[in-house]
């Protein structure tokens, strides 16, 4: 809503539409909208904001966070050998799952080359952006891998197996690592 208030304000200072890059500066830094009201309102705005909001958006990358450090735990706890994302931004990568096994791995009879965590639900029109955004960047770069999404996702969602990206609600049981094949022969 302070978007479209803001727009139209400046729309009608300027007589013409404002950029973009404006709005958002302004969005970011309301001490910069002329008007002192109208600045008052719009940070009420957006700190006020349950769905998009800065607190909303801390309370998200936390939560996100929180996952992330659980998943190391139990790629530790299961002496799997791994390069998180911290790692791999050092090495030059620029888009980068949240984990690369050194060895890779099988889940459910697929090959695992990565793992990326969200802390979220996959619904279909967030798993899509994902898709386009990373996994399939992910799958480009370092083959098949695994997404878990911790709060569910639809089932439907998880039809690119056979092309090399499995869902997951929580941290797989029946990981079959190069060790134990091994040790079965």
């Amino acid at each position: 809503m302070a978007r479209i208030v803001l727009e139209r304000f400046l729309q009608e200072q300027e007589g013409t539409i404002p950029s973009k890059t404006l709005i958002n500066s302004m969005l970011r830094d309301p001490s910069q909208i002329p008007d002192g009201v109208l600045a008052n309102q719009v940070y009420q705005c957006t700190v006020n904001d349950c769905c998009y909001g800065p607190l909303v958006d801390c309370i998200k990358h936390a939560i996100g966070h929180e996952h992330e450090v659980l998943l190391r735990e139990m790629l530790l706890e299961k002496n799997l050998s791994f390069l998180a994302e911290e790692q791999l931004r050092a090495k030059g990568y620029d888009k980068t799952p949240d984990f690369i096994l050194e060895v890779p791995v099988a889940v459910e009879g697929h090959i695992i080359h990565w793992i990326e965590s969200k802390a979220s639900f996959g619904d279909e029109c967030s798993h899509q952006a994902y898709l386009n955004d990373q996994f399939w960047s992910y799958w480009n770069r370092f083959g098949p891998g695994l997404v878990i999404y911790w709060y569910g996702f639809i089932e439907e969602l998880d039809c690119h197996r056979e092309r090399g990206i499995l869902l997951k609600d929580c941290f797989p049981t029946d990981i079959v690592t190069l060790r134990h094949s091994m040790a079965q022969h």
